[in-house]
């Protein structure tokens, strides 16, 4: 059978809607990994649908505890054909945020998939199970057309991405001989627009921290104290507003990458970013000046205000309120030092006159990462998903958001190669989560090619 055949047999799967069945199995799954009671839906998912899902197609399966205790269990699923071949190693986690059952919209379910137009909704969709469906169907397409894979999986799933991944170093230096390969190719995060493939090789890094002034035991009457008491409120809002200038431009030079390299840049020149009909517009003034908006969110840092408290926001009061509070983050590029970012956050507080601001850091840190776009395996990459879809792909160095990616790319030592099946205005996260039809049957297409070029010879591996 041929690669067309196979790309064939996965559009069949997905018109004659086996895709919308396996999909909706798993998404009814409540595998919220932020609440602790829904442990045994983690353990769930991996025994009763992902584990049935892949050993018909000769996976090896075992589960994992994870070495954490907040953490969910880990698969690793194996499928050696031999030695020589090329080897992949693939990853997808079923762990979803909370589900916000009663903020959805009228009609819908986070726990039951409905199709809505071209918009398929429920908890997971797009954040991961719908991308790493797409991934596992089109492996089996590939083995049912060719009656093997013509190289060897390795397949890691973890449950506790939602929480932090908690574990996931641990467990992946621990089991580094599980995860021997070539290549990294998995499925995460938006494409740049909904129409338009997309790969990215790393992923921006994430560091957040809480700012705090705590200036007194409790609150006192505005009337008789305005004027005498220092506001913390407004003292913090001064020191964030020192840390940025009024457009976004940082401040702090510790929080300044280096100089966009050539590649980058060349890579990302010309694209733009479109989170679809329903997503935001870009504010073109905002963030560093001189930068593209796509070099601004692929190629730069960013520093945002996440939460800000102070007082009591859902009943005010006439009062002088004791403390104010926000919490921050960083997202940071290659070869940004985090080790550097509070250090230089509190000397530069300091040096405004901001010294009653307490930093704390938070104790999970996402680090950045980058391959280089011209890497052999993305070249390879790109190739395969353009010979699909007759479109020219978006090559981003890096996603703008985070991912555990360093865990890969560090940790395990492999070349990272991401091709996400979602897009910008997919609410995930939020109520209302969504894939988009079009989007998904065309990504099934694309897998399917790319892993029966991988099968074909002429990898970077041979």
């Amino acid at each position: 059978m041929s690669r067309a055949e196979a790309i064939a047999r996965i559009t069949g799967y997905f018109d004659e809607g086996g895709f919308f069945a396996d999909l909706a199995r798993r998404v009814a799954i409540h595998t919220e990994s932020q609440e602790p009671s829904q442990k045994p839906e983690l353990y769930r998912y991996l025994t009763d649908e992902m584990r049935p899902s892949l050993e018909p197609l000769g996976f090896e399966c075992r589960i994992f505890d994870n070495p954490v205790e907040r953490g969910g269990p880990f698969l690793v699923a194996r499928r050696h054909e031999a030695d020589g071949l090329p080897t992949v190693m693939s990853y997808g986690h079923g762990d979803v945020v909370r589900g916000y059952d009663d903020q959805w919209q009228e009609g819908l379910n986070p726990w039951e998939l409905k199709k809505v137009g071209e918009r398929w909704y429920g908890r997971g969709t797009a954040d991961n199970k719908g991308q790493h469906t797409i991934n596992l169907a089109a492996l089996s397409a590939v083995l049912e057309a060719r009656g093997r894979l013509g190289f060897n999986v390795t397949l890691l799933i973890e449950t506790s991405e939602e929480n932090g991944s908690p574990g996931l170093r641990e467990f992946c230096a621990a089991h580094k001989a599980l995860f021997g390969a070539d290549v990294f190719i998995a499925s995460d995060g938006p494409r740049l627009a909904p129409e338009r493939p997309t790969v990215f090789m790393g992923a921006r890094g994430v560091f957040n921290f809480d700012l705090t002034v705590d200036l007194r035991a409790g609150g006192h009457h505005s009337g008789n104290w305005g004027g005498l008491l220092a506001n913390p409120g407004i003292i913090l809002a001064h020191a964030i507003a020192s840390l940025t200038g009024p457009t976004g431009e940082i401040l702090v030079p510790e929080w300044r990458p280096p100089a966009i390299p050539n590649s980058v840049r060349a890579a990302v020149a010309g694209l733009e970013i479109d989170g679809g009909p329903e997503g935001p517009e870009v504010d073109p003034d905002w963030g560093e000046p001189g930068l593209t908006p796509a070099e601004r969110v692929f190629a730069w840092n960013s520093f945002e205000v996440l939460a800000f408290k102070t007082g009591n926001p859902d009943n005010p009061v006439n009062a002088i309120p004791p403390r104010a509070g926000a919490h921050c983050h960083l997202r940071y590029v290659v070869p940004s030092d985090p080790e550097a970012f509070m250090p230089g956050l509190r000397r530069h507080l300091d040096a405004q006159g901001f010294g009653m601001v307490e930093i704390t850091p938070a104790e999970d840190v996402m680090a950045a990462t980058r391959l280089d776009p011209e890497h052999p395996w993305a070249r390879w990459a790109i190739a395969s998903l353009e010979a699909t879809s007759g479109k020219a792909v978006a090559v981003l160095p890096n996603l703008g958001g985070s991912l555990p990616n360093d865990v890969f790319s560090e940790v395990l030592g492999l070349p990272t190669i991401w091709v996400p099946h979602s897009y910008a205005a997919c609410s995930q996260h939020a109520p209302n989560e969504h894939i988009l039809e079009p989007v998904s049957r065309e990504a099934l297409q694309l897998m399917t090619g790319l892993f029966w070029d991988l099968g074909a010879g002429g990898t970077p591996a041979d």
